[in-house]
């Protein structure tokens, strides 16, 4: 049987996809609401993009950006530096049995998207997909 993470072919199970998202939501709803009691954190406007957990479950890495996206630094300093508060509220909240360690990282996907964009716009790109696109209707 082959073992599930998000480094192997078979990609996460459902429950590392259901408690991801579980921990998301969670996590949103305590920035949003500013239930943290430092003031620098609840000033911010922080989008959580996804949570993914390692197969044991024991780690739980979300993916943030700041509304704006303007002082990624600043904002992963400060989720650092307030990550056991944040935990002890998830676990809380949630009523997990384990509740993962949290980590933070910036989440590329805007930037991803964007950099998309300018690639499909580029006058050489968007000739090529023409073409292509005109060798499958001729076909």
């Amino acid at each position: 049987m082959a073992k599930k993470s998000f480094h192997g072919d078979a990609g996460p199970s459902q429950r590392q996809l259901r408690v991801g998202e579980t921990i998301r939501r969670g996590l949103s709803e305590i920035l949003m609401r500013g239930d943290i009691h430092d003031p620098d954190l609840n000033r911010l406007s922080i989008t959580v993009g996804e949570v993914r957990t390692s197969p044991d479950l024991r780690i739980a890495t979300a993916y943030v950006l700041p509304l704006g996206g303007k002082g990624k630094e600043d904002v992963l300093k400060l989720l650092g530096k307030n990550k056991h508060e944040l935990r002890r509220m998830i676990g809380k909240k949630l009523g997990l049995k384990h509740t993962p360690e949290l980590r933070f990282q910036l989440d590329q996907t805007f930037d991803q998207m964007d950099e998309a964009r300018r690639i499909l716009s580029d006058e050489r790109v968007r000739k090529d997909v023409d073409a292509a696109s005109a060798d499958e209707d001729d076909a």
